[in-house]
């Protein structure tokens, strides 16, 4: 994986001269003149949507931020349309928005989501300075308003009118629905529809994202025979708690510090009686101390920077598993989660261009995140199908909590640098992103 990612910067240093782009055209100053002047209503608009209660399974609450954004896309001459999802998968549904430009010219993806984890009683959105608080700010309507306000800026220069672009604003990123595969057709489908994709959750002033890990879960569950506890390691064998801490010792001894892989034991539960609720991830388990437990259960998570990885990684778990103690017997499956997002020339090809319109902006280089910085996202899924960079959102800290909060005064260069970004790479021809088609993640 080292020499991939070295691979990548060297892609990145060998197409230089090809998107050194350092000075503002007349058109992106204009850009750029545009974003400024809307900077407090760009502002307005993101405290109202803020101001929204969104979390996933809020499902009036996400409608409500999705038509709001939809009218501005109306507005933008995008046509607009709602994925509606089945009622038994209690999500909202998803937002997508189309652009017809020029044929012939690369077509760009924008990814964003509506809903929050946190789910707030009420309005959240408090300014102070340069900064404010909210729960959604920064992750991620933040980078949903970047997205629109740069498509807003592009439009006052004359420069969307020629652009093929779609958006895609989903309603569960935060917690998938299922199937997974089924939750993101939309966005699978206007990937294949794309040659480039740029997805914004949260940014820094300095680094975006070419590869992104993905994540899948495990369940591990160990049984033994229940004995009175003067009888354990002969007649009533090890019992289960002892052998589910020899697998997850096992784990940590035997797969510790393969780069970009980890996996988390998070949850454990065990003795003669254990009830565990695989939806919340919680449960309880009763026993007496002299009693040989005769239940245990573990869950956590499996990440992973490629597709191959966690599949040598899941058989060796497997092997560990079932090398029982006497007495014992253990099981393990996995469910897959989010898609890897492996790094790829094409995807540093995509990062140059954000690279020097940062520059050409006054804002200085921008360069890889380590991969293993970065939680799994929505761009995976559409991993095989374009080139991508992520991380163009808000800047902010605190995502997930009730302290979040955003930088106002970074909005600014981060719309710039969007708005910049789509109009260098949608005015390029489509044959530069030629991408081999491959199976649908999950699929």
């Amino acid at each position: 994986m080292r020499r991939l990612l070295c691979a990548a910067a060297l892609a990145l240093l060998a197409h230089g001269a090809l998107d050194a782009q350092t000075a503002l055209s007349r058109r992106e100053q204009r850009i750029r003149a545009a974003i400024a002047a809307a900077g407090d209503d760009q502002v307005a608009y993101l405290q109202h949507v803020v101001d929204i209660p969104s979390a996933t399974l809020d499902l009036p609450g996400v409608l409500r931020v999705g038509e709001t954004f939809r009218a501005s896309f109306d507005s933008l001459g995008f046509r607009t349309s709602w994925v509606e999802m089945p009622a038994a998968m209690r999500r909202a549904g998803h937002l997508v928005a189309e652009h017809r430009g020029k044929s012939g010219r690369a077509r760009i993806l924008l990814i964003g989501h509506f809903d929050t984890v946190v789910q707030p009683a009420g309005p959240t959105f408090v300014r102070q300075d340069s900064l404010a608080r909210g729960i959604g700010g920064a992750d991620m309507k933040g980078g949903d308003v970047v997205i629109l306000y740069a498509l807003k800026a592009l439009q006052r220069a004359g420069a969307l009118k020629d652009l093929n672009i779609t958006a895609v604003f989903t309603g569960d990123e935060e917690d998938c629905g299922e199937p997974r595969p089924f939750a993101r057709q939309a966005l699978i489908d206007a990937s294949r529809r794309s040659d480039v994709s740029l997805a914004f959750e949260g940014g820094t002033p300095s680094l975006a994202t070419i590869a992104r890990r993905g994540i899948s879960g495990w369940r591990l569950t160990t049984t033994g025979k229940q004995a009175h506890s003067a009888g354990i390691f002969s007649g009533a064998g090890y019992g289960a708690i002892y052998e589910m801490s020899r697998i997850l010792d096992a784990f940590r001894a035997q797969l510790a510090g393969e780069q970009y892989l980890t996996f988390n034991a998070a949850t454990l539960l065990a003795g003669t009686d254990v009830a565990f609720d695989t939806v919340t991830t919680s449960g309880t388990a009763a026993s007496k101390t002299n009693i040989v437990p005769r239940q245990a259960v573990a869950a956590g998570d499996l990440r992973f920077i490629s597709p191959e990885q966690p599949e040598r990684t899941r058989e060796r778990m497997r092997a560990v598993v079932a090398q029982h103690l006497p007495g014992t017997d253990a099981q393990i499956s996995f469910t897959d989660g989010y898609p890897a997002m492996p790094p790829t020339e094409g995807n540093s090809r995509v990062l140059a261009v954000y690279d020097t319109a940062s520059q050409a902006l006054g804002y200085g280089p921008v360069t890889a995140m380590d991969p293993g910085l970065r939680g799994a996202g929505d761009i995976s899924f559409v991993a095989p199908f374009t080139d991508g960079l992520e991380g163009l959102g808000a800047l902010g800290e605190g995502d997930h909590s009730p302290g979040e909060w955003v930088n106002l005064k970074a909005l600014l260069m981060q719309t710039e640098r969007a708005a910049l970004t789509i109009a260098r790479l949608g005015n390029r021809p489509a044959r530069q992103f030629h991408r081999e088609l491959k199976a649908a993640p999950g699929k």
